[in-house]
């Protein structure tokens, strides 16, 4: 009776969990579909929009949570507030990669649509209706796929997320309940609650997202649906309307983005076109232009007095928590790249097992990180450098899985000529590995490594500081002595906002330029070669 009492009251926290998921997944469709479609068919909304969601989706959007909760609990205290506020937390992880999928397809699609709407003389609201939007959902579906899988992370983290206030933590939700038995030691019914979580991960897919796929899907668009656009252009009234094919092709490098965040990652690089050295030559003089022009007027500010002394001390010490943030994650993403390269090679050259490792791996990616951290810290308390290493591990399972699934979505892209060059020519060892191998999964390893990197940022914000009270009582579990995660708690705690902000302008700075000056060119590089 009490086994039946514990796994109804789980049932009852995923329940929850669940409809916050749905709440933000329906939300982020529908502005996905907004903004997308909007940027898609006005020039200059494109210019000024989607630079703009370029950026922030490459942001870890934990770190602002603080001020979410602050301004969103301020204004409606209580239960209430701190649900909107994990919902609105998990919109800001799953609409990004939606955004773009709406975009891509309305972007791509063939000229003779518009001409022939034109012609006709559909208004704006038809055009949405019976053309735009039946044209994004294929790869909205696909993008609200990752996009739930991304949300699952967030939906955790946000469940057992502590401010040191225990009004700020859901009552009922699956990473609350999980997280309370790790830390009572209930190990058994933890392991319960995990597979509880899988098995509604698989349902989801099976029952939700796996119909809308076969509905959506640009295959069914023009066998199963091919109907509904013969009623379309019946409606119309033209017999000899050309024939539409409804694929959404793939922009840059033309391969399967999985993640993240990351869904668009190759939107970092644009249209990853070529750069003369003259206009990289131009580039790079207004970008040190730029940077002198700042260091003049940091140092006018600071001769008038505006910027102090304690200012600039303040800077420092964002500086350091932000280098040792940045060493922690680029170590665990060395790891992560040792692992995950043979690991896809073996996948898509050697193994005829394919599928059946892909499924395992999809439903061991399927657990987020965040589930697992209490566990870690207990069981890692006692070992050297603890919190170190519970933070390392932390951050390998936060992105060994973009990387994976990031290069294994290019396989269809490998041509079929790399294959049979090796075996025309007995290409083996180091060789094939040089020629072949790494050659043919660069672009879906650039991608995973974008996503992969921006999934470990945000798990620095609980991986390096981590409070809970799903007990009640509000303890640290684990912190290490410098990163930008503890230095966020530590000044939310003392109530210093201003520095919090500094701290999050500092790393919005930092990741910018990341993706400028290394992602950016790393695509164009892959571009030029695969053209």
């Amino acid at each position: 009776m009490a086994i039946l009492d514990f796994v109804v009251s789980l049932l009852v926290d995923i329940s929850f969990s669940w409809m916050r998921m749905l709440i933000a997944l329906l939300a982020s469709i529908l502005l996905g579909l907004a903004i997308g479609i909007f940027a898609a068919r006005n020039e200059r909304a494109e210019k000024i929009v989607m630079p703009i969601i370029d950026i922030l989706q490459t942001l870890p959007i934990l770190a602002f949570f603080p001020f979410v909760i602050y301004i969103i609990v301020g204004s409606l205290p209580g239960y209430v507030g701190i649900n909107i506020a994990v919902i609105f937390l998990i919109i800001t992880s799953m609409v990004w990669n939606i955004i773009f999928g709406a975009f891509e397809a309305v972007k791509t699609l063939p000229l003779e649509v518009s001409e022939v709407s034109k012609m006709y003389r559909m208004n704006g609201l038809g055009r949405l209706r019976k053309i735009w939007i039946p044209a994004s959902m294929p790869k909205v579906v696909e993008q609200a796929m990752l996009s739930w899988s991304i949300g699952l992370f967030y939906l955790v983290t946000s469940e057992i997320f502590s401010t040191a206030n225990s009004t700020y933590t859901v009552k009922y939700g699956i990473g609350v309940a999980l997280t309370n038995l790790a830390l009572s030691g209930n190990y058994f019914e933890y392991a319960v609650g995990i597979g509880i979580f899988i098995l509604f991960v698989v349902l989801t897919r099976a029952l939700l997202f796996a119909p809308l796929e076969t509905f959506f899907s640009p295959y069914n668009d023009q066998k199963q649906r091919k109907h509904r656009f013969s009623n379309f252009m019946h409606r119309l009234k033209t017999p000899k309307f050309p024939k539409i094919h409804w694929h959404i092709k793939m922009i840059d490098l033309g391969h399967h983005n999985h993640s993240s965040r990351g869904a668009n990652a190759a939107s970092i690089a644009g249209a990853a076109k070529p750069t003369t050295k003259a206009g990289l030559m131009d580039k790079r003089v207004y970008a040190l232009l730029a940077v002198a022009a700042a260091l003049l007027l940091l140092l006018l500010l600071y001769r008038i007095g505006i910027i102090s002394n304690q200012d600039l001390g303040y800077e420092y010490d964002v500086l350091v928590a932000l280098a040792a943030s940045f060493a922690r994650i680029w170590l665990a993403f060395a790891v992560i790249l040792v692992v995950s390269v043979p690991a896809s090679v073996y996948l898509i050259f050697m193994t005829k097992h394919r599928n059946a490792y892909v499924t395992l791996f999809q439903v061991l990616a399927s657990i987020p990180a965040t589930i697992l951290l209490p566990l870690i810290a207990l069981e890692l308390r006692n070992a050297p450098y603890h919190n170190e290493l519970v933070a390392f591990v932390i951050f390998v399972l936060s992105g060994l899985w973009y990387v994976i699934f990031g290069t294994m979505s290019n396989r269809n892209a490998i041509q079929s000529s790399m294959l049979e060059a090796k075996k025309v020519f007995g290409v083996k060892g180091i060789k094939a590995w040089r020629y072949i191998y790494l050659q043919a999964i660069v672009p879906g390893l650039i991608t995973g490594a974008v996503t992969c990197i921006a999934a470990e940022w945000n798990a620095s914000i609980v991986a390096e500081h981590f409070t809970s009270t799903a007990l009640g009582n509000g303890n640290v579990i684990t912190s290490v002595g410098i990163g930008m995660g503890t230095y966020l708690d530590a000044q939310l705690t003392a109530g210093n906002y201003w520095l919090m902000a500094l701290a999050l302008i500092n790393l919005t700075v930092m990741i910018i330029l990341i993706n400028r000056f290394l992602w950016k060119r790393a695509y164009n590089s892959v571009a030029k070669v695969y053209k």
